[in-house]
């Protein structure tokens, strides 16, 4: 195998043995076996769409099929040899339409004529000869460039599906996904194209989040400020990780007087701001944070936990009988509900103990999205003005289990008295119960969210900028963010689309992406590496 998607890749450069994250070899070749195929299934979806024929079966599935391959999403490797077969079974299918419509394709090898062998061994080997480094002769920017836009696509289909779950969904990603999906077999395209398809993969990722925004503000509300309990009350309790609010909404309306807790984890967090789903009275708080204690926050969890839209690493057998998952989420060994019917969890938190006494471990604010954050603006224009507010620092991403996130908490430790933090992603769990104090009355330390909820920064930012006549870059705003897989890659293009400039990435910088490319970012938007917070401050400020 090899793989060198995520920032926790081994030594910096490449997985080959076995995934850090835990993904297995058989794995690794399934997954590259699965995006192979999908590009070859985008090479007629492209022509198809040209000939009027769009398939909304076809691009949901594109997405569900790219998302699968993210980072610690899914690793049972039953799941790929379905969507394997599925996808050359819809390349088949558009072929045959496209026939019938008096239309061809030309190329007659790699994916676009792929056939899959028939046992999971057959495909193992097949996934074995077409993974990043099956051809040892393509530039090494050409194959940079092709695998940013690769994960900067997984990013986008993980939050077109998180849309269109909540009914949101717009032609123009999904045809931008099957475009770009198609281009990385051009082998006629040159480095300045695929560096346009790149920040178009970021302009498209912008709209995905719009999307995904409209859909979680509309069937919930907008976040508003809330004080989250960080301890426990006493009895049976079910925790949530992940991403997707609606399998949330679900579990909330099944567990109603049931007696059982229903607790968040991780990215859950900023659920509790939704007026629609913080209703439930018994969605009381969050249990633990994010990636660096996860194996110890699961283990001593006494009730069920629903994983939603993430994996967690390496699971241990000892708390496999109390983990579900749901969506493209898939372990071996844990208990997938394929449908929205969470019975099993909550017959399991049933079973388990719960709680045996209530606790009190205090708790933080949530819910400053920008419908909240926007609604002080006047407090927030004033105190800049007045220079009550010196800077603005935008401290988010993903957390990792890997040494070198401890970062971003001594950052936001010695950010001076007179600047905001404004944070989303699970990066925050680095920080996220730190009390900053207030300025103003405006909390130092402000939640804006998910990580999808990145487009409520850049709404905050475009907002502050035309009130005080200026662009972005010009703002008293530093972006310090922390990657960790693909999703980070598409915010990050995105952020280069919108041409943000001086953003300060870290703990380490992608593997994947070549010197000479990583040149081109550099002189293009200043985009540099994080150094200790102390150096990096006295930068910012002077």
């Amino acid at each position: 195998m090899f793989c060198f998607q995520c920032e926790q890749t081994a030594k910096g450069e490449g997985c080959t043995k076995v995934g850090v994250c835990g993904k297995q070899p058989e794995v690794a070749a399934l997954q590259d076996l699965l995006i192979y195929s999908v590009k070859g299934l985008s090479v007629y979806a492209v022509e198809a769409r040209k000939k009027g024929i769009i398939d909304d079966n076809i691009n949901r599935f594109t997405c569900e099929a790219i998302f699968s391959t993210l980072t610690n999403v899914d690793f049972d490797p039953n799941r790929f040899v379905e969507w394997i077969h599925q996808s050359v079974a819809y390349r088949d299918a558009l072929k045959h339409k496209l026939t019938a419509a008096g239309a061809s394709i030309s190329v007659s090898s790699g994916p676009v004529t792929f056939q899959p062998e028939k046992t999971i061994q057959g495909l193992i080997k097949q996934g074995e000869t077409v993974g990043v480094q099956s051809d040892p002769t393509l530039d090494r920017n050409i194959l940079s460039l092709r695998e940013l836009l690769v994960y900067g696509l997984k990013g986008v289909a993980a939050y077109a599906d998180h849309a269109a779950i909540l009914g949101k969904k717009e032609d123009k990603v999904f045809a931008f996904i099957h475009e770009a999906m198609a281009s990385t077999l051009n082998t006629s395209l040159t480095v300045n194209e695929l560096i346009g398809l790149v920040l178009k993969c970021g302009e498209i990722n912008l709209l995905a989040m719009e999307l995904l925004d409209a859909g979680n503000t509309g069937a919930y509300g907008h976040p508003v400020p809330t004080s989250v309990p960080l301890g426990a009350k006493k009895g049976k309790a079910i925790l949530v990780s992940g991403h997707d609010l609606k399998d949330l909404e679900v579990l909330l309306k099944q567990t109603e007087n049931t007696g059982i807790t229903i607790y968040t984890h991780g990215e859950m967090l900023p659920s509790h701001g939704y007026p629609e789903l913080k209703k439930y009275k018994h969605f009381y708080g969050h249990y633990g944070t994010a990636w660096q204690n996860q194996q110890k926050e699961f283990d001593a969890f006494p009730g069920a936990i629903l994983m939603t839209t993430n994996c967690i690493q390496k699971p241990k057998d000892t708390y496999k009988d109390h983990i579900f998952t749901t969506g493209l989420v898939g372990f071996p060994g844990v208990t997938h509900v394929a449908v929205k019917d969470f019975t099993p969890v909550i017959e399991r938190a049933k079973a388990l103990p719960g709680f045996a006494n209530d606790e009190d471990k205090g708790s933080v604010m949530v819910g400053f999205a920008r419908n909240a954050v926007l609604g002080v603006a006047d407090k927030v224009i004033d105190a800049v003005k007045q220079k009550a507010i010196r800077h603005f620092f935008l401290v988010a991403g993903c957390d990792g289990a890997k040494p070198g996130r401890n970062y971003y908490t001594e950052f936001v430790e010695k950010v001076p008295n007179d600047c905001i933090v404004l944070t989303l992603a699970c990066g925050k769990f680095r920080f996220f119960d730190k009390n900053l104090g207030t300025i103003g009355g405006i909390p130092r330390l402000l939640d804006i969210g998910q990580c999808n909820d990145a487009y409520s920064a850049i709404q905050i930012a475009l907002a502050l900028a035309n009130a005080f006549g200026c662009g972005v870059n010009d703002l008293p705003l530093s972006m310090i963010l922390s990657w960790y897989e693909q999703k980070a890659v598409a915010i990050l293009l995105t952020l280069l689309y919108l041409g943000i400039k001086d953003i300060r990435l870290g703990p380490s910088l992608p593997a994947f992406i070549s010197p000479d490319v990583l040149n081109v970012l550099v002189n293009q938007f200043n985009i540099m590496p994080i150094k200790t917070p102390d150096e990096d401050l006295k930068a910012i400020l002077g």
